[in-house]
Order: C-alpha cells, then sequence, then structure tokens
C-alpha cells in the first residue's frame, strides 16, 4: 500500500470519528435537556438513570475523542513521510 492510499484512508477513518464524536455529543446535549426537564418536574428515578447514560456517554466520547487524536498524530506523521 502505498502513502497517498494510507493516508487516505486515515481521512477517511478520522471522518467517520468525527461523525460519531458529533453524534455522541448531540446525545449528550439531548438528554442534558431532559435532563433539566426532570429536573423541574422533580422526576428523580428518571433522572437518575438520564444522569447515567450521560455519564456512559461522556465515557464513550472521551474515547472517541482519543481515538481521534491518535488518529490525527498518525494522519500527520503518514503526510510528513509522504512528504520526504
Amino acid at each position: 500500500m502505498n502513502a497517498v492510499s494510507r493516508f487516505d484512508e486515515l481521512v477517511s477513518e478520522q471522518l467517520v470519528t468525527m461523525e460519531k464524536l458529533l453524534f455522541v455529543q448531540t446525545e449528550i446535549e439531548r438528554c442534558q435537556e431532559l435532563l433539566d426537564e426532570l429536573s423541574s418536574l422533580e422526576q428523580l428515578s428518571k433522572k437518575a438513570a438520564i444522569e447515567e447514560e450521560i455519564y456512559q456517554m461522556k465515557q464513550e466520547l472521551y474515547a472517541i475523542q482519543k481515538a481521534f487524536e491518535k488518529k490525527t498524530e498518525e494522519v500527520i506523521h503518514t503526510y510528513q513521510l509522504e512528504q520526504s
């Protein structure tokens, strides 16, 4: 596999990762809005379940962000190799 195709592959993977990242961020925002609504209604059992969902999604978001950072470094490294 040549460097250009590997670079293209890495960029493509980054786009997929970014899509996941944006989806999880949107879901966290949606759940946070629900949490705010439930807080005002004092529905504590539902609130706890949503808080747990938010926590889990934040963990997923953190993992995706770390993977994205690692892949970005790989993309940069591959690009630099291609240029030398």
